[in-house]
């Protein structure tokens, strides 16, 4: 994903695929706010393609939002935004109101007291945190609490000198690439009575 922003300026991203392929929106300044780069977003969604259509998706750290909006682009049916922070919130929701986007909530919440509360089974997990100080396996253990639904996937961006966090039983990691300075991977999680491969 290309990203303008030079200190606290704000910065733009580009859609890369779907009925919005093209479209350059804002991202809210601050050191928080990485979106995804480019090539690694579009070899995910590349990944989901078979899958993609219909999902119902969960962008934990939504930040700018872009993995949420791109999902949204290529046919998901929706997506739920988990995003704390007042003025990216605040873009974000703006973003939604230029693409005319009704299939779509944006949550004002912190992602861990969020995934405490009662569970929704998303189809598609975006896990995208902070590099430095979060607990994947944590994060994965409150996941596991009934938030991925069976034959569901999870997407985990980390550095690429992080590990992978260790997978609760019944996940499957099915991808796995580096780019520049980013490690992701694609998760499934296997439904019921199928064996791991």
């Amino acid at each position: 994903m290309t990203t303008r922003r030079s200190g606290g300026q704000q910065g733009s991203v580009r859609i890369i695929g779907g009925r919005w392929r093209g479209r350059r929106l804002c991202v809210a300044p601050g050191e928080q706010n990485r979106p995804t780069p480019d090539r690694v977003r579009e070899t995910l969604f590349n990944w989901l393609a078979p899958h993609i259509e219909g999902l119902r998706c969960l962008d934990l750290f939504a930040g700018s939002g872009s993995l949420g909006i791109e999902a949204l682009s290529r046919g998901a049916a929706e997506v739920h935004f988990v995003e704390h922070q007042p003025e990216t919130r605040r873009h974000l929701k703006e973003i939604l109101q230029v693409l005319e986007c009704d299939c779509c909530k944006v949550l004002s919440q912190d992602a861990l007291k969020y995934l405490q509360t009662t569970p929704i089974a998303f189809d598609l997990v975006f896990l995208d945190p902070p590099f430095d100080g979060t607990d994947r396996e944590n994060l994965c253990t409150l996941i596991q609490r009934g938030w991925l639904a069976p034959g569901g996937f999870i997407y985990f961006e980390m550095n690429r000198r992080s590990d992978l966090p260790e997978l609760p039983a019944g996940w499957e990691l099915l991808r796995e690439k580096t780019a520049g300075q980013v490690r992701f991977a694609l998760v499934r999680n296997l439904p019921e009575g199928h064996v791991r491969s």
